[in-house]
């Protein structure tokens, strides 16, 4: 990257573990680490109903006047909280990235700690992969700034996760630019091209990452 790494972001040092960092939301990088008790209800009362009819009607008629009608509560309630449409989606993305960091970071290996560097890189992939599938429609609706996707805390999150095990393993190069290269072949809206539009399986795209990462391995 060629701008400085924000402070809650740093990139960590070889052999640096991030197990004890805490997980991040997909976006919102504004809202405070904690809420007050009633603002807290207030916002999982909004998510709640915002989930509902998720549901219901699918990411692409979610609109935030629904939302608002759906929780009994003002449009300017809704926009106050999460600032547009872009950022309520992100947020009901949180609950779902949580649990992928907590396996990544914190979780039994290989994708966890515990396995040796390329081993948690083979298995990271696939389980974002896998974790994303069933989400592909929110994720793509949440899309609406295409530059915001490289901005967002759970993707400086991801992105210092890869540079970290490429720092481990000892493969040369410049690691921020391969972490990129790599979670590009992931990204969501080009999965969603390759299985949606192209009908590749999705077997195909995780043979794609272990190929990647092998020949990561190769040079080391």
């Amino acid at each position: 990257m060629t701008g400085p790494v924000p402070p809650s972001f740093r990139l960590p040092s070889p052999g640096e573990e991030r197990t004890n960092l805490p997980l991040v939301p997909t976006g919102e990088p504004s809202r405070p680490p904690q809420l007050r008790a009633d603002a807290a209800r207030n916002r999982t009362r909004l998510l709640d109903a915002a989930s509902r009819l998720l549901t219901g009607c699918g990411a692409a008629n979610l609109t935030m006047e629904s939302v608002a009608d759906a929780a009994g509560v003002g449009k300017g309630t809704v926009f106050r909280r999460f600032g547009d449409r872009a950022g309520l989606l992100l947020a009901l993305l949180d609950h779902q990235e949580q649990r992928f960091q907590a396996a990544f970071l914190s979780g039994p290996p290989p994708l966890g700690p515990g396995a040796p560097a390329l081993e948690r890189l083979h298995a990271f992939g696939p389980a974002a992969l896998r974790h994303e599938r069933d989400h592909h429609a929110l994720i793509l609706a949440a899309r609406t700034d295409p530059l915001r996707v490289f901005t967002v805390p759970a993707n400086n999150l991801r992105l210092s996760h890869i540079v970290m095990l490429l720092r481990e393993a000892g493969v040369p190069g410049d690691p921020e630019l391969l972490a990129h290269t790599l979670l590009a072949s992931i990204d969501a809206a080009l999965v969603h091209h390759l299985t949606v539009k192209c009908g590749l399986p999705p077997e195909r795209l995780e043979e794609g990452w272990h190929h990647l990462v092998s020949r990561l391995g190769e040079s080391t």
